[in-house]
């Protein structure tokens, strides 16, 4: 349980269960600390068996996550969860459904990022992300709030970003960077100005092939979002964290 002045992070995860391990880590490490107890005090609820969100938002699955997803959250907020940050952006075509169901406020990933954009003055922003979010318009909704606009790769680079997500990262084999480049240029061609990675599966190929800050990892700024809301100082995270 959480202690005495302090805010306890619920983590609505599983979805799927690297990024929400990379989460943890991430918090981990850019939280300022000089000792255990400067840590935030986290929950992790992973249901890994969570129907896939691409799948029910398209039609081809009849398995909806919502129910799972609130049952989750709940029993977050019964353990003391001041605040839930959910490490999944296809997840949060279900935010509102959620949130109506609960009593603590969820970090909206998809907010954030585009609040993050719109502060280092993008105008054009490439998306990468799954099906779920793309064909949703998860971002492109949000994004008329901020004025900016949403490019997506075209169908046949969306499918290779699917695959990397789904044939790649989440069956833990190598991700052919050459295939991920050659979307990527597809959008800067489009004019785009940054590209957010749109799936917590693509945080993983930023960790660990080094991409610039031309890159806006949406999993970086929900972390970054979520040290900042639990009190704590969020530190050695990119330059964009000091434009917000």
């Amino acid at each position: 349980m959480k202690s005495d002045n302090s805010k306890l992070l619920g983590i609505l995860g599983g979805l799927g269960p690297m990024s929400t391990a990379y989460f943890y880590e991430m918090i981990t490490e850019h939280t300022e600390a000089l000792c255990d107890q400067d840590h935030i005090d986290m929950i992790i609820s992973s249901s890994a068996t969570t129907p896939d969100r691409t799948g029910y938002i398209l039609g081809n699955s009849d398995s909806n996550p919502a129910p799972r997803m609130i049952a989750d959250a709940k029993k977050l907020v019964d353990f003391g969860a001041d605040v839930i940050a959910i490490p999944c952006n296809t997840a949060h075509y279900f935010y509102s459904e959620v949130q109506e169901n609960i009593s603590v406020p969820i970090i909206h990933i998809v907010y954030e990022t585009l609040r993050c954009c719109k502060a280092l003055g993008a105008e054009k922003i490439g998306i990468m992300a799954t099906d779920g979010t793309v064909l949703s318009n998860t971002y492109q909704r949000i994004a008329d709030e901020f004025g900016v606009e949403c490019i997506v790769p075209s169908a046949d680079n969306q499918q290779r970003v699917m695959d990397i997500i789904y044939k790649s990262v989440k069956q833990g084999k190598p991700v052919d960077m050459d295939v991920f480049y050659a979307v990527s240029r597809e959008l800067t061609k489009k004019g785009c100005d940054r590209i957010i990675l749109g799936c917590t599966e693509l945080s993983l190929i930023k960790r660990d092939h080094g991409l610039d800050s031309f890159y806006i990892d949406a999993l970086e700024v929900l972390a970054w979002r979520s040290i900042l809301f639990c009190g704590k100082k969020p530190v050695g995270f990119e330059d964009f964290c000091d434009e917000i």
